[in-house]
């Protein structure tokens, strides 16, 4: 096995590991490790990212976040390029949500390339889990849809995304973004 292989496996290891007792707001209760894995394969597969450092920061990104993690663990056990990553895409969960929000479009631009590429792939991630399975909570995102033909739906969806999507990509400064767009559509209209 090389040792990329190996570098990703640990990554993916922890990930798992901190995020077992999780599970994402979608109706199914999916597992959360599901997440980081998905943004690490649009990275690789969608994007053809080969960075190590940048495919273990996609697994790890809320682990600092989300679980008791600090970024000097991360720094220990992944290094200082992927603690730096990690760092860079973590939100201050001591913050109101609308701050963390704000706070989120005044670092994007500030935010090295390799974040904004993980930013950018998990932003993707969420828009996709969202309109493939409702998020159970406060909304009642079941009766908005229910009032709208499917066809309405996932036009609303088009046109949501294509505009967060461009959206993120300015402000992440990201200039290729129209191949992982192109990507989206294709497997959407699929």
């Amino acid at each position: 096995m090389n040792l990329d292989s190996v570098l990703l496996l640990e990554a993916v290891h922890f990930a798992a590991e901190k995020h077992k007792s999780q599970r994402r707001k979608d109706a199914e209760a999916t597992p959360y490790i599901n997440h980081p894995i998905g943004v690490a394969r649009i990275l690789a597969y969608e994007g053809g990212i080969t960075d190590i450092a940048i495919l273990q920061a996609a697994l790890l990104h809320d682990t600092v976040e989300d679980t008791e993690t600090s970024i000097d663990e991360l720094d220990g056990k992944f290094g200082a390029t992927v603690a730096r990553i990690v760092q860079e895409v973590t939100d201050d969960k001591m913050l109101p949500k609308q701050e963390r929000k704000q706070q989120q479009i005044l670092k994007a631009p500030l935010c090295s390339h390799q974040a904004k590429l993980v930013k950018l792939a998990d932003k993707l991630y969420n828009l996709r889990d969202l309109n493939r399975s409702t998020p159970v909570g406060k909304l009642n995102w079941k009766s908005i849809r229910g009032t709208m033909k499917v066809t309405e739906c996932f036009s609303i969806y088009n046109v949501c995304f294509v505009f967060l999507f461009f959206f993120f990509c300015f402000l992440l400064g990201v200039q290729r973004s129209s191949l992982l767009l192109n990507m989206h559509l294709t497997i959407a209209h699929k």
